[in-house]
């Protein structure tokens, strides 16, 4: 395990990470809390890229990295709502906060879960995207509210309530909530996009 962790981080040192604010912490370095919680934040059903991205500088604060991570696994994989839409999700986050290493890991899952590569493009352009799905447009309607006006319109959770319930509708939002916090970390500690991504590069949008 450990010699997984150490070459994974050893990539990222490897990658031009000057801009970092929070660099990998040298292996050498680990206390016994930080060696735990990337034991715990490699374990199924998270590849091992769970020790990349927002776990480098979230390693700083182990017992909040373990909190966080077991709250994400719960929302990314065992979530009441479709996958395709669970990424949709990240995938608006990552775009309203501009966070390249979120929309990287997203846009290539949510494609493989069933959304269109032109709804996910079109997100990316920071365009209303056309020829949604119900469900992909009442989900759209939900997330741009809740990160633009920071509320829900009594239409818009209607709807949500009326074909996910109250849990779906409280997933959704805790799973805003959640990419939300990542973007927040990332972009603080200026995170590179991930190795080799092939997914678009996003463009700084006005808020």
């Amino acid at each position: 395990m450990k010699y997984r962790v150490t070459a994974l981080l050893l990539v990222f040192a490897a990658a031009g990470l000057a801009q970092y604010r929070m660099p990998p912490i040298p292996a050498d370095k680990f206390t016994p809390e930080q060696k735990k919680a990337l034991e715990l934040v490699q374990r199924p059903p998270r590849p091992p890229v769970g020790t990349t991205g927002p776990f480098i500088p979230l390693l700083r604060s182990p017992e909040l990295m373990n909190r966080l991570q077991e709250t994400g696994a719960y929302l990314r994989f065992q979530s009441s709502l479709p996958q395709k839409l669970v990424n949709m999700i990240a995938l608006l986050t990552a775009r309203y906060y501009t966070q390249q290493y979120e929309w990287d890991g997203n846009y290539p899952m949510s494609i493989k879960n069933g959304l269109s590569p032109a709804i996910a493009d079109a997100i990316g352009d920071g365009r209303r995207p056309a020829n949604m799905d119900a469900d992909e447009e009442m989900l759209y309607n939900f997330v741009t509210e809740l990160l633009q006006n920071k509320s829900i319109s009594d239409p818009s959770y209607e709807r949500m309530i009326a074909k996910f319930g109250e849990k779906g509708a409280v997933e959704a939002a805790a799973t805003v909530g959640y990419y939300s916090t990542l973007a927040g970390i990332m972009n603080m500690a200026r995170s590179p996009r991930q190795p080799d991504s092939k997914a678009p590069k996003l463009a700084p949008l006005p808020h």
